[in-house]
């Protein structure tokens, strides 16, 4: 096995990594309890300096 083909079984599996934790960033972000929390949370930028709604 040359050098060429490892560095070629690693950039597999580093796609393949990077795919199951895109994944799972989308899954965690979007499960039915983080969005009750991100529900209340979405008004906050526009909240004034002294807590007031705009």
């Amino acid at each position: 096995m040359d050098l060429s083909a490892v560095f070629d079984a690693i950039g597999v599996v580093g796609v393949v990594w990077l795919a199951i934790l895109f994944a799972g960033v989308l899954f965690w972000a979007f499960r039915p309890r983080k969005r009750r929390r991100s529900t209340g949370d979405a008004p906050v930028p526009f909240d004034d300096d002294d807590g007031r709604k705009t």
